[in-house]
């Protein structure tokens, strides 16, 4: 079953929102040097896992924090979103390292991301 597996949260002041986040939940929030996704979010520690996250510049007006699921097979994932009245918004790209992500709406106009895990992605 697919799990939640990270968390993006877009904003027009990315700074701030960092700020923001810190200050109301005490997160490890931290500069990653990629302009893309310029800041990391930890959630938890070794005695209370967490889930991981981000914090980016908002690119639309519409973006917002999104959740990205652990799928095994995004173009299988993909077909499902479509056929469950869902829509694609990003085609499946590569986050180098990581795996293979496709940004979705579902029925309602809300934004996920699944993305399937394979550290050869480039």
């Amino acid at each position: 079953m697919p799990e939640v597996i990270y968390f993006d949260i877009r904003a027009n002041d990315p700074e701030k929102a960092a700020r923001f986040y810190k200050d109301v939940f005490d997160w490890k929030i931290k500069k990653t040097g990629n302009p893309k996704y310029p800041w990391r979010i930890d959630t938890g520690d070794e005695k209370e896992p967490g889930i991981s996250g981000g914090i980016a510049k908002r690119t639309e007006p519409t973006d917002s924090t999104a959740l990205i699921f652990d799928v095994s097979s995004v173009h299988e994932f993909a077909g499902k979103v479509k056929a469950s009245g869902g829509e694609i918004i990003k085609p499946k790209h590569a986050i180098p390292g990581v795996g293979y992500l496709v940004m979705c709406k579902d029925s309602e106009g809300n934004r996920f991301g699944i993305m399937q895990l394979d550290e050869s992605a480039a």
